[in-house]
């Protein structure tokens, strides 16, 4: 017998089923409140409470910190898989074998290369443009250079459409940044794998050889594989809600790209980093600063501690702590607003008000740490996140579109005037 809930409203009881997933969240499958009971929807500001979809890429319970994609932990996949093992996962199911993934990385630096058109419209920004503006621009533009609309009942197509935006996507971000340095832009090399070709994007000088640093490029392909998927966050639900309408795969991730760039989403790691040159310009003091963010009368925000979701410690933070500290001794650096990075950390896992209120250095803290010893300007973090978020929107957006889901419509409760009659403008 299925399990069932009951509302009551207005003296009428109403049924409805109840739904478990595969690791034992209960949702109330409400989609016939409306019609069943005359009228009535539920309100849920920031949709806190709400289910959107169901999905089985992947699986988060922040309260005990796990993080899982396909089923698979976060943690193993971190340590044994690359990028674009990862990637291919979280899109089509299962890990790749290894003729798959052959074929998905020639299929994708088959398709690495943008029109040369695109460089007219990167042409037009300024320097001082941010690139998340530049890169959800750019992305979109791939539809004029694509016009063709996916027939998601095609495997191949949809696999080509995939392969393309993969392909392209890390060309758009390296161009996103060397247009904000003043760098010639960069063609990569097919003979690189995925994360030292988009590093050599980033970095190469026109008058040097690019070398790679196998320490910088493992901790950026653990830095992607941290960010692929989320579960149903700001982005990935504005993928999944543009695609509902069925835009093509470059426009809903274009959507994705602007969700993002907000301070609260993906540009947590920049305020990060501009929080601790706020710090080190006012003297350095960490003590003075963890005492600020202790005081419930001072606006100060402490960022990059706790989670919005995760009760617990950061799953990805405690994997990219560890890829944070080879980086800094790898590259032996002398930097003040490192040195208060590592200093608020350890403060705060040893502060008792910190520790018992679980606010944790997340992945946000340590990424922006990353980017920072990189001399990757601040401006980039976001785009960096886009780029290993990207399989995940694809994934999301996918799955969406094969389950034929309906377009996103929410409902809202009005709270303005009621009717009343238009004045000419002499009598207001």
């Amino acid at each position: 017998m299925s399990e069932t809930a009951i509302l009551e409203v207005n003296g009428k009881k109403l049924e409805f089923p109840v739904v478990r997933g595969t690791e034992g969240e209960i949702a109330i499958d409400i989609k016939t409140l409306r019609g069943a009971s005359g009228g009535v929807i539920t309100i849920d500001p920031g949709y806190k409470n709400t289910g959107s979809c169901e999905s089985a890429i992947t699986f988060l319970n922040g309260e005990e910190g796990v993080l899982r994609y396909r089923g698979y932990s976060i943690e193993e996949l971190a340590e044994k898989a690359d990028f674009l093992e990862v990637a291919y996962l979280l899109i089509f199911g299962e890990l790749p074998t290894k003729e798959q993934l052959v074929k998905f990385d020639a299929d994708i630096k088959a398709e690495a290369h943008v029109d040369e058109d695109i460089k007219k419209i990167l042409d037009g920004f300024p320097k001082t443009a941010h690139p998340m503006g530049v890169l959800s621009s750019l992305t979109n533009a791939l539809i004029a250079f694509n016009p063709t609309s996916v027939d998601v009942d095609s495997e191949e197509e949809m696999y080509n459409a995939i392969v393309k935006i993969m392909g392209k996507f890390p060309v758009l971000t390296a161009w996103a940044h060397r247009k904000q340095k003043g760098l010639p832009l960069d063609y990569g090399d097919s003979s690189l794998g995925y994360v030292d070709n988009f590093l050599k994007m980033m970095f190469a000088k026109p008058n040097e050889e690019y070398k790679s640093n196998k320490v910088i490029s493992e901790a950026i392909d653990k830095l992607l594989i941290l960010h692929a998927d989320h579960e149903q966050n700001c982005s990935t639900s504005t993928v999944r809600i543009v695609g509902s309408s069925h835009a093509g795969l470059f426009a809903s991730i274009s959507a994705g790209i602007c969700a993002l760039w907000g301070p609260l989403h993906g540009g947590a790691n920049q305020a990060v980093i501009e929080m601790l040159e706020a710090i080190e310009a006012d003297g350095g003091d960490t003590k003075k600063y963890m005492a600020k963010a202790k005081d419930k009368s001072d606006p100060f925000r402490l960022m990059g501690f706790g989670h919005r979701v995760y009760k617990n410690f950061d799953p990805r933070a405690k994997i990219i702590k560890v890829a944070a500290e080879e980086i800094l001794a790898d590259l032996n650096l002398t930097d003040p607003t490192l040195e208060i990075a590592k200093g608020l950390a350890a403060e705060a896992l040893s502060d008792p008000y910190f520790v018992d209120r679980k606010l944790y250095p997340n992945v946000d803290f340590y990424s922006g740490i990353i980017y920072r010893a990189l001399g990757i300007p601040t401006g980039m973090f976001t785009p960096m996140f886009a780029l290993g978020r990207l399989p995940g929107w694809i994934a999301q957006w996918r799955e969406m579109r094969l389950r034929k889901e309906p377009i996103g419509r929410p409902r809202q409760i009005y709270t303005g005037e009621n009717a009343r009659p238009f004045k000419e403008v002499s009598k207001r």
